[in-house]
Formats: structure tokens, C-alpha cells, sequence
């Protein structure tokens, strides 16, 4: 398959996404005051949904962030309540998708933590998880929700590998170990049945996740992959990445053949990761840059030139990660179509970002808002494991907001014991996380070594004594014969 350059100067075509342009909201609409982490890591530090704003942030002696209801813009106290269980820095959070009150995250502790936040938000620091797992043995870097079951959670740690937990019991049911190196990111198709990675082994891989088989890997010599996206239900991947000329580029590749890139294109010169978000409703593809300000987007279509590039963005604040606002929590009367909450260190704010439609009528837009994901989970996490997949549950943005889910979430009570996956007891291995717990360790494996000691001893002594034993039965036998 040739890879086909393309241009991306605006060919104008007839697209009711044309003319989409980005609105900052009202600096009392954002918020203020919020102490953003000023960790490297590569990743968004921000997740939203219709109740709340989640963001990590910069906190001594351990990792924490905030959730902010979405209702209360301004500017925030000094002393504004955090979410602050983990010991170490917090690298990547989550909301569930169908439990708007329930969030993940996932830090450099080794941990990956479940959390419950009451309807109004914080009033007092939390640290009291519903859920601690464990089962990496060095940090977890990203985690991902399963798109239509209620209880499953992937988490990519710094060990190489994908743990599969099934939060109905707590604790991790499969392990995905195919990577030979860091896990970039982690994107699912629709229905969850595949489960696409990109890795900092160079490769782009498309994995069955139930049992971990690789179908599909590409090896991307001229095209280095940082992140990946499923584009929906069109069968095809994006990716953002570095060219061989070290400038950023994208790349469209067909799911079931990642021999070679449909398309690559070139977008700059600068050195910020991109990070892509598609919208598989409008079919549009949002770029974002670390450190840029500007937010390019385009349109993506099953036909030549399978990319057009329609627009940007452009702010002065530099952004350090996104959030996304779900299609739910949008304002349809605005004819909005895609939100951002853009973390801006410097200025310790959230910028939100909405990318708007312009249309005269006031009423319902039905074709720029089809049948959206919903809030209601399509199966349980025993069904998925069991091998059911199944599309999402759709809901209609017409009426406003849906009605409230009628879902609880129930936390299993766990008893401490070994969590053996694929054979290996995976909290064998796992690090201890303070100095007193260091020593603890340490003493109880010099009693388990003295213990050791002995018993080989005495088992000497009596290999010794058995030995003897048989030499006499030799020498005598030979005289009663």
C-alpha cells in the first residue's frame, strides 16, 4: 500500500463542520486559583464529566487532586479540599462513565485507587478509597474505563504490563504482558472488543483484551507513535507521532492491516506531544499540543482524502493537559459540539474551550447531534469477561439532560490474600511504599532467612543420620544372606 502525502490547505467542500469556531468561556465561567501539578508526565492531569472537574495537582508528601463541581466557577480557596489517599504523585485520573460520581486514579505509589465523591463535592480532604488495587509491582502510569461495561478497569503500569481489574470483586482477572517497554496510551473501538496501544517499543499493536492475543502490529520505523485513537466504529486508527525528520505528524491506518499507514501528513516543526481526541458523532478530529495554544481540527471521512483540514483554534495560553467535557453534559442549545477545560499552569486556571456550530435557528440541530453514548452500561463486567460484547446504550440529546442514573455503586469488601493472574501471585512483588514499611520488610525477610538457615541445618543433620543408616543396612545385609 503506498502512503499517500497529503496537503493540508483548506480545499472547501460542503461540511456543516466548516465553519466551527473555538469560545473561550467568560473569565467567571472558569476556574481559578487551582494549583496545577507541574509533574512531566505525559498526560491530560485533567478529567470531567456533567457533575464534577477533576485535576491533579501540585501537593507535598504524596499525590492529590481536586474535584471541583462544574457549577462552581470562580476563583478557589487556598484551603479548597483534595482527594490526597495516595503516596505518591498522581499520574493519570478518570471518570467512570456510568457512575458520574465515581472516579480512578492511578500514581507513581504503584497503586490504582477507587473513589466516591459525595453529590456537592468536598467538604473535607478525602483519603479514604473505596477501592485500593494492587498488582503492579512499579508505578501505573495511565487508566483507562471499559466503554460499555460498568465494572471492568485497564491500568498500564511501568512494569510493561496491562492489568485487567473487575471491580465487582476487587481485583485484577487477566494480565496483558506483549509490550517490551513503556505503554504510551490505550484506546478502545466502540463496543470495546479491541483494545489498540501504542508503546515505547515503537510499536502500534491492536490487542484482543479477554485474552491478551496480539491481532495486528506495526513496527513504525518512519513514523515514531506516541498516541493512538480508535476512530470509532470507521475501522481505522489514528495516530500522532514524530516523523524521521523529527516533525510531528499523523498517520490513518486500517484496523485490520497496520502494514503500512493509509495516510501520513505532517503538521509542524515543534516538539510538544499532540495529543488527537475524535468524536466519532461529528467525525471530527481535534489536535492538541502540549505546550501549544492553539487546537487544530479536521474532519475525517471513509473516502479520499480521508482527512480535511478545517480549522484552529488559537489561544496565547500554552496547555499543559485537556479534559473533555462527555456529549451529555454539552449545551445543545448552543449548538456545541465539543468542550475542552484547558489546564493553563502559569496562571493556576481552567480555561473552558467550546467548539461551536454557527447556526441561526433555535431549535433542536438533529443532524449535528445523532444518537450519542449514554450513561447506562450495555453489560456487567461478568458478562464482558464471559466473551458478550455489545454496542453502546445510545440516549437522545434532544430533551436536555437525561434522566438521573438509577445506579449504584457497590464496592466489594476485600480480604487481604494473594492475587495470582496468569500464575504469578502479582502482590508478591509489590514495592513497599514508606520507610517503616521498608524496615518491616526487611526484618521480617532477615527472620525468614534465619528460619531458612535453620531448617537447612537440621535438615543436613538428618540427611546425614539417613545415610548412615543405609551404609550399616549394606554392611550387615551381606551376612545375613
Amino acid at each position: 500500500m503506498t502512503v499517500t502525502k497529503m496537503s493540508w490547505r483548506p480545499t472547501y467542500r460542503s461540511s456543516k463542520f466548516r465553519n466551527v469556531y473555538g469560545k473561550v468561556a467568560n473569565r467567571e465561567h472558569c476556574y481559578d486559583g487551582v494549583p496545577i501539578t507541574k509533574n512531566v508526565h505525559d498526560n491530560h492531569f485533567c478529567a470531567v464529566n456533567s457533575k464534577f472537574v477533576a485535576v491533579v495537582t501540585e501537593s507535598a508528601g504524596g499525590g492529590s487532586f481536586m474535584v471541583i463541581p462544574v457549577s462552581q466557577a470562580g476563583r478557589l480557596d487556598s484551603h479548597y479540599p483534595k482527594v490526597c489517599g495516595h503516596q505518591g504523585n498522581v499520574l493519570d485520573i478518570k471518570w467512570n462513565p456510568f457512575f458520574e460520581n465515581i472516579v480512578a486514579s492511578c500514581s507513581e505509589d504503584t497503586s490504582v485507587r477507587v473513589w466516591e465523591i459525595p453529590d456537592g463535592g468536598l467538604r473535607r480532604n478525602m483519603t479514604e478509597a473505596v477501592l485500593e488495587l494492587y498488582g503492579h509491582s512499579r508505578r501505573v502510569g495511565l487508566i483507562e474505563w471499559h466503554p460499555t461495561s460498568s465494572g471492568i478497569l485497564f491500568s498500564a503500569g511501568y512494569d510493561y504490563k496491562i492489568l485487567i481489574w473487575n471491580l465487582e470483586i476487587g481485583e485484577p482477572v487477566k494480565m496483558i504482558d506483549c509490550h517490551t517497554d513503556v505503554i504510551l496510551s490505550m484506546s478502545f473501538n466502540t463496543d470495546g472488543s479491541l483494545l489498540a496501544t501504542s508503546c515505547k517499543d515503537k510499536k502500534l499493536r491492536v490487542i484482543e483484551p479477554r485474552s491478551g492475543r496480539v491481532l495486528q502490529q506495526a513496527s513504525c520505523k518512519n513514523h515514531r507513535v506516541n498516541r493512538v485513537v480508535f476512530l470509532g466504529n470507521m475501522k481505522r486508527l489514528l495516530t500522532t507521532g514524530v516523523s524521521r525528520w523529527n516533525t510531528r505528524q499523523i498517520a490513518l491506518w486500517d484496523q485490520e492491516d497496520l502494514a503500512m499507514p493509509i495516510v501520513e501528513e505532517d503538521i509542524d516543526g515543534l516538539s510538544g506531544l499532540l495529543f488527537p481526541f475524535y468524536d466519532a458523532d461529528t467525525h471530527m478530529l481535534y489536535l492538541a499540543g502540549k505546550g501549544d495554544g492553539n487546537i487544530r481540527y479536521f474532519e475525517i471521512t471513509t473516502e479520499k482524502p480521508y482527512l480535511q483540514y478545517l480549522m484552529e483554534f488559537r489561544s496565547p495560553a500554552p496547555q499543559k493537559g485537556l479534559g473533555v467535557m462527555p456529549k451529555h453534559g454539552l449545551d445543545v442549545s448552543a449548538c456545541e459540539v465539543y468542550r475542552f477545560y484547558k489546564l493553563v499552569t502559569l496562571k493556576g486556571l481552567i480555561e473552558p474551550v467550546s467548539m461551536i456550530v454557527p447556526r441561526r435557528s433555535d431549535t433542536y440541530q438533529e443532524d449535528i447531534y445523532p444518537m450519542t453514548a449514554g450513561t447506562e452500561p450495555a453489560l456487567s463486567a461478568t458478562e464482558w469477561l464471559s466473551g458478550i460484547d455489545r454496542d453502546p446504550v445510545l440516549m437522545s440529546l434532544k430533551d436536555g439532560y437525561h434522566r438521573p442514573n438509577q445506579l449504584v455503586f457497590k464496592a466489594p469488601v476485600k480480604e487481604k490474600k494473594s492475587v495470582v493472574v496468569n500464575g504469578i501471585d502479582l502482590l508478591e512483588n509489590v514495592p513497599p511504599r514508606t520507610e517503616n514499611e521498608l524496615l518491616r520488610m526487611f526484618f521480617r525477610q532477615q527472620d525468614e532467612l534465619r528460619r531458612l538457615k535453620e531448617e537447612l541445618t537440621t535438615k543436613d543433620v538428618r540427611i546425614r543420620q539417613l545415610e548412615l543408616e543405609l551404609n550399616n543396612l549394606k554392611n550387615v545385609s551381606p551376612n545375613n544372606v
